[in-house]
């Protein structure tokens, strides 16, 4: 196979990694409670409020107000913590993860499915086509990459089945990424009488 080929082949393969199609727009009304949001991450609650305190990565639906307030984690949130997460297990450092972040932050919503987040453990690149991730990879920059479009389906999926609400307390109804939280609506029908 020559070297053209090889890169077709390649090209073929990381087709994958950049197709928006399967992803949906997402509600920016619903938000997740900390645990909800932790479970969907893969992170525990004491990272989750670290990173919160540091400005890392904070709630956007809703922030802690004062004691026995709740924040409120939307689904863009819970993607950004999972890249983190990822990206902490993988070796990056702190100062590069946040730089990711930052650069996540400037983008829109799903603009984010078509980008692959490429490191080498020390630098952080964005690839936006195959192309880009074979030329990375060629030049021995890349070590690892992150297929955001990935990591969204798998916080969809997982967020598909944990419940959700509005910002105003209200349940997010079934379907509408988030199963219901059974305390949350009674508590919702309590204050309504």
């Amino acid at each position: 196979m020559g070297a053209e080929e090889t890169g077709a082949a390649v090209r073929e393969s990381q087709g994958v990694l950049f197709d928006e199609a399967a992803l949906r727009p997402l509600p920016t009304d619903v938000g997740y409670r900390g645990p909800v949001a932790c479970a969907a991450a893969g992170i525990t609650y004491r990272q989750l409020d670290y990173w919160a305190r540091t400005g890392l990565v904070t709630p956007s639906v809703r922030d802690a107000t004062g004691s026995g307030t709740q924040r409120l984690y939307g689904f863009r949130d819970i993607l950004v913590l999972r890249i983190v997460k990822r990206l902490i297990d993988t070796g990056v450092s702190l100062p590069n993860i946040r730089a990711a972040v930052d650069h996540l932050a400037d983008r829109a919503g799903e603009d984010l499915a078509g980008l692959t987040i490429m490191s080498d453990g020390a630098s952080i690149y964005e690839c936006r086509s195959a192309d880009e991730v074979v030329d990375l990879v060629r030049g021995g920059q890349g070590v690892f990459g992150i297929a955001v479009g990935s990591v969204w389906l798998e916080v969809e999926g997982t967020l598909a089945t944990l419940p959700g609400e509005r910002p105003d307390g209200a349940v997010a109804a079934d379907g509408e990424h988030g199963a219901g939280d059974e305390l949350a609506a009674r508590r919702a029908r309590k204050s309504a009488v």
